[in-house]
C-alpha cells in the first residue's frame, strides 16, 4: 500500500527583483522574479517504510515537507496522502509561554489533532518520555531550551498517526534524549508507521531509513539505498570543495580531500588510516597549521589530525598526507572540518566539508578501539615433597 505519492510536484515562489529596468510605479516598488524551489519531483513511500531526504541547504527539503504537511500547496503536480499525518516541522510550535507544561500538553496536542480524551490517556506517558515530572505545573517560559524541546517532541511522538514527517527534530536535545527519540521512532516503525525524515545528520538517515533521496537545486539527483545515496552526496560535496573556495579566494585553496586505509583494505576500526589533502597555494606559507577535525553525528568533536608547529606549505599545487598506524575510531559516519591557519589568522575554513565512513573492523563496545592482546598465565606447579 502506498501512503505517500508525489507526482511531478513543483513549487514556485515570487522573489523581489531590485534590478534596474524591472521596477514598477516609477521605481517606487520592486518587481518580482520567479524562483522554483522544487521542480518535477516524483516519488512514493510505501506503508511502513522510512524514507530519508538529504541535500545541501537550499535544495528544497523544507519546502517539500511543508507541501506534504499541507502548510503550502504545490504550484504544479499532485500529492496523495493516505492515512493520518503528523508533521514535526518545528518542535514546540504553538506553545504559550505563560501556560504550564501540563496546560501546553493539552493545548499543543489539540493543535496537532488529538482529542482531549486521547491527551488525558497519554499524559503520563508524554510526561515520562520528556522527563518533565517535577516541572509539569511550571510555566514553560521558565523552561530551559532542552526542556522545551523534550516536551514538544514527546507530545508529537505520541500522536496516533499513520505517517510521521520529521524535519531536523533529531538534531536537538542532549545525547540521552536523542537516544530516546531513536528508540521511539524505531517503535513506530515496528508498529507499521510510515516515516519521512529530513536531516543533515547522515548517520541518523542511515540508521533509521530504508531508502533515501538526494535533493539538489529542487531536483532529485539520487534515490535508493541510504548508504549509496549518502556516498553520492559526499561525492557532490567533495566536488564543491574547490568551487566554494573559489567564491572567496585566499592564499590557499583546498581542491580535494580523500581517505583510505593505506593499502590495508577499507577504512575500518583497527586498520591503518591515511588522509590526503590536495591544495594550491598562491605563495609559500611558513608556520602554517593544517587541522582536520572529526565530529560525531551529534556535532561534538571526536578527534583531530594536525600538522606540527613550523610547518611550511610550498607555493603551487601540492598534497599533504596524514598517516595513522591504526584507526581507533569506532564504526560510523563522521563529518570533517578543514582549517588552515597561520599565526592565528584563518586562511581557509571549511566546516562539514566531507564525510568519513568508518567500517566495522576490530569493533568493541565503547567510543574507541584500544589495541590489545590477551594471554593466560597458569600458576606454577607446587613442588612435591
Amino acid at each position: 500500500m502506498i501512503d505517500v505519492r508525489v507526482r511531478d510536484v513543483s513549487k514556485r515562489f515570487r522573489m523581489p527583483d531590485h534590478s534596474e529596468g524591472r521596477r514598477r510605479l516609477f521605481g517606487l516598488l520592486p518587481g518580482h522574479e520567479l524562483f522554483w524551489a522544487l521542480r518535477n519531483v516524483s516519488f512514493e513511500i510505501k506503508r511502513g517504510e522510512a524514507l530519508g531526504i538529504i541535500g545541501p541547504n537550499g535544495s528544497g527539503k523544507t519546502t517539500l515537507i511543508k507541501l506534504l504537511s499541507g502548510i503550502t500547496a504545490p504550484t504544479e503536480g499532485e500529492i496523495e496522502i493516505t492515512g493520518r499525518l503528523a508533521s514535526l516541522v518545528e518542535v514546540g510550535a504553538g506553545f504559550q509561554p505563560d501556560l504550564t507544561g501540563r496546560e501546553n500538553i493539552f493545548l499543543n496536542g489539540a493543535i496537532l489533532g488529538m482529542s482531549y480524551r486521547e491527551i488525558a490517556r497519554k499524559l503520563a506517558s508524554i510526561v515520562d518520555f520528556a522527563e518533565m515530572g517535577p516541572f509539569l505545573d511550571v510555566p514553560v517560559k521558565r523552561y530551559s531550551s532542552g526542556m522545551f524541546v523534550r516536551l514538544g517532541f514527546s507530545i508529537a511522538a505520541h500522536l496516533d498517526a499513520d505517517i510521521l514527517l520529521l524535519d531536523e527534530v533529531l538534531a536537538v536535545g542532549d545525547v540521552s534524549f536523542q537516544a530516546r527519540c531513536f528508540e521511539r521512532i524505531e517503535e513506530l516503525r515496528q508498529a507499521g508507521k510510515t516515516v519521512l525524515l529530513i536531516s543533515h545528520d547522515l548517520a541518523a538517515i542511515e540508521r533509521i531509513c530504508s531508502r533515501a533521496i538526494l535533493l539538489s537545486g529542487g531536483h532529485i539527483l539520487e534515490e535508493g539505498d541510504p548508504r549509496d545515496v549518502i556516498e553520492a552526496y559526499q561525492a557532490s560535496v567533495q566536488g564543491l570543495l574547490a568551487q566554494a573556495q573559489g567564491e572567496a579566494p585566499g592564499p590557499v585553496v583546498a581542491t580535494g580531500l580523500a581517505f583510505d586505509a593505506a593499502g590495508a583494505g577499507p577504512v575500518a576500526t583497527g586498520n591503518p588510516f591515511r588522509c590526503c589533502l590536495s591544495y594550491e597555494a598562491k605563495e609559500a606559507l611558513d608556520d602554517a597549521v593544517v587541522r582536520l577535525s572529526f565530529n560525531w553525528p551529534s556535532g561534538y568533536l571526536c578527534t583531530e589530525l594536525s600538522t606540527e608547529p613550523g610547518f611550511r606549505l610550498e607555493q603551487g599545487p601540492g598534497q599533504l598526507e596524514f598517516e595513522c598506524p591504526m584507526l581507533t575510531m569506532q564504526r560510523g559516519l563522521y563529518s570533517v572540518d578543514l582549517c588552515i591557519e597561520r599565526r592565528g589568522e584563518i586562511l581557509l575554513w571549511r566546516p562539514r566539508c566531507v564525510m568519513l565512513r568508518v567500517g566495522a573492523g576490530k569493533v568493541l563496545r565503547g567510543d574507541f578501539y584500544l589495541e590489545h592482546s590477551t594471554r593466560v598465565r597458569t600458576p606454577p606447579l607446587a613442588a612435591s615433597g
